[in-house]
């Protein structure tokens, strides 16, 4: 059921949700800038889009799919920030987005490298000599 490989997306999306939701976070753990968080958030974000779209097979992830989950994961991000200027304070920021929209290149080149480092591998390929 395809349906399935879009649960680990939207239990990250409705996790992003209810952070977003809190009128004040308090500093962030680790002295790490918010546009730093926003840049690791959103790469697991487009990571989780990219394996939807895939249909969890490394052989599916495309350069198509790959833009379409960063493009999905950098909209989330801007309904993250709309959602955000109607929660006490906290308000909505351009440069947010830009960090959100960064982060998701990041994390699906990084998918997107795994997969085809996962693809290229010897035993996954039966037309491959193993010798």
């Amino acid at each position: 059921m395809t349906a399935l490989y879009w649960i680990p997306a939207i239990i990250y999306m409705a996790g992003i949700f209810t952070v977003s939701s809190i009128p004040d976070l308090g500093p962030l753990p680790g002295d790490v800038s918010d546009k730093s968080w926003h840049g690791l958030v959103y790469a697991g974000l487009g990571m989780t889009m990219l394996y939807g779209l895939a249909r969890g097979a490394a052989e599916r992830v495309t350069l198509g799919r790959a833009l379409l989950a960063v493009a999905l994961a950098t909209a989330y991000g801007v309904t993250d920030e709309i959602h955000q200027s109607f929660v006490p304070g906290r308000q909505a920021e351009v440069a947010d987005v830009v960090a959100d929209a960064l982060g998701a290149v990041a994390g699906v080149a990084a998918a997107a490298l795994a997969a085809v480092w996962w693809r290229d591998q010897p035993s996954r390929s039966g037309s491959r000599d193993a010798s």
